[in-house]
């Protein structure tokens, strides 16, 4: 049987050799070219044609040409030469060149306090990057599941990831509106909320309703309230709050406005410290795509803000 010369390790270096030796006419010149010595480069010739069976350079005192088949085989292997180097360049140009697909898993609320500020800016400052985002508030696998990075709550991190906080400190409010408070009056402590009508957020992938938790002298605890409605949409549950029907349990950057301009007011805020926020995660690499590189120094320097109370 014929010997399989394409996976002979040692014939590729041996190829580009040759091209460069019938291209120069001179074994001395290829050998300069190549930074080896003239008889190195003669023995990786000879043992190139011996491994081919055939003769490629006719070799006398004064130049080197090439034979029938030597020329035959230029013809073939300086295209594909070509055609290797160049994928050789465009692959070292990618490692300086943010380009290509770079995909994010994010829960909703992560989503809304720490992407949706910063992902236009983002995007306008480097356009040959796709911005490929699954929002989910399931657990997420990010190298079984080919995602680049992820943000969640620190408390939710895979281990073994490099995690950045990318919000600073939260919190989360009890808040409705004032006519809901004039007709209902407002709960001084977290138990009095069984007697509420309270709007509840229903985990997609699990089907489990959240529920609301408080911190008392270092004790976390969670209650149960009266539930008006549930659901997984956490903008049916905004607007439900908005109108006066229950009273929200939300992060407080995520109601930021109806709070400033007055639509809701918080209660039970000695209940609701501050806690770690949002983190920005990913496998650590050495060698960081381009891509991942930015979008971490971008969430760095900018998504700070996002996260800050209004």
């Amino acid at each position: 049987m014929k010997p399989d010369a394409s996976l002979d390790p040692d014939l590729l270096p041996a190829m580009a050799a040759f091209v460069r030796v019938a291209r120069l006419g001179s074994f001395t010149a290829a050998a300069a070219a190549l930074a080896v010595s003239p008889s190195a480069i003669s023995q990786t010739i000879r043992q190139l044609e011996q491994r081919l069976g055939v003769r490629l350079l006719q070799r006398t005192t004064r130049r080197v040409g090439l034979s029938e088949a030597g020329a035959a085989l230029l013809a073939r292997v300086e295209p594909a030469l070509a055609e290797i180097g160049a994928a050789a360049d465009d692959t070292r140009q990618q490692r300086d060149m943010p380009a290509g697909t770079l995909r994010i898993t994010t829960s909703y609320s992560a989503a809304a306090a720490a992407l949706q500020p910063v992902l236009v800016d983002f995007m306008r400052a480097y356009p040959s990057i796709c911005v490929d985002v699954t929002t989910d508030d399931r657990f997420v696998d990010l190298i079984a599941e080919g995602f680049d990075a992820g943000l969640r709550l620190g408390e939710s991190l895979q281990r073994d990831m490099v995690a950045i906080p990318v919000t600073g400190p939260m919190r989360m409010v009890v808040a409705g509106t004032p006519d809901y408070f004039a007709r209902h009056g407002k709960p001084t402590q977290p138990r009095d909320l069984h007697a509420h009508a309270c709007l509840h957020y229903r985990f997609g992938p699990t089907g489990k309703v959240y529920r609301w938790e408080f911190v008392h002298a270092a004790r976390q605890f969670t209650v149960d309230t009266g539930v008006a409605l549930i659901a997984n949409d956490k903008a049916l549950l905004h607007q439900a709050a908005i109108a006066g029907l229950g009273l929200i349990y939300e992060f407080e950057t995520h109601l930021r406005a109806a709070l400033a301009s007055g639509q809701l007011v918080t209660v039970l805020d000695a209940w609701s410290p501050p806690f770690d926020g949002f983190h920005l995660y990913y496998p650590g690499r050495l060698l960081m795509p381009p891509k991942l590189r930015v979008f971490v120094d971008f969430l760095k320097a900018r998504a700070p803000l996002a996260g800050t109370p209004a």
